[in-house]
């Protein structure tokens, strides 16, 4: 029974988390989303944004009341932990492992969404924006990578890149 719940928390918690994400993403990159995506994020996660925003004003025109409140929706999952007898500094551990992991994740499926769009149909309505909050990540990375034969590389790279990132974060929390 508590597998079925952890499931349901999760997955609760990781579209949450995901919109806390992209919403700090999009205020950091100063990208402004189409109206739908827009309306969405902010109507789901102004809840619990606007009330840590006056713990926690935003500073260097970042917006971390959006960013602590996805941490504190992965260490609220990651509580559950605890119910299963697991000492605290594991669960803060394992929250702390699961929030990196999730930036990971969240910047790999951009990327993905990107490659998607410029092979399909580069002209879709999302298409601009996606790429809008990708170009801060691959920038660095065309510098140093040149289109080869006018193929750009770069999305494959910052890939590579990414799951070299959650290696070595398996390594570090789990050894």
């Amino acid at each position: 029974m508590l597998s079925i719940l952890q499931f349901i928390v999760d997955t609760a918690a990781g579209l949450l988390g995901a919109l806390l994400l992209l919403r700090f993403w999009m205020q950091a990159t100063r990208v402004r989303p189409p109206q739908q995506i827009g309306q969405f994020t902010f109507t789901l996660t102004d809840w619990m944004v606007l009330p840590l925003r006056r713990l926690v004003p935003g500073m260097g025109g970042y917006d971390w009341a959006s960013l602590i409140g996805a941490f504190l929706v992965v260490l609220l999952a990651s509580s559950l932990l605890l119910v299963a007898g697991a000492p605290g500094e594991m669960v803060l551990l394992h929250a702390l492992h699961r929030f990196l992991t999730w930036i990971l994740y969240g910047f790999m499926a951009l990327l993905i969404i990107d490659a998607i769009f410029s092979w399909v149909n580069p002209h879709a309505p999302l298409a601009p924006f996606v790429h809008a909050l990708n170009t801060p990540i691959l920038r660095p990375i065309r510098r140093v990578v040149p289109p080869i034969g006018g193929i750009d590389l770069s999305v494959l790279v910052a890939v590579m890149l990414i799951q070299i990132l959650l290696f070595v974060l398996r390594q570090v929390f789990y050894g």
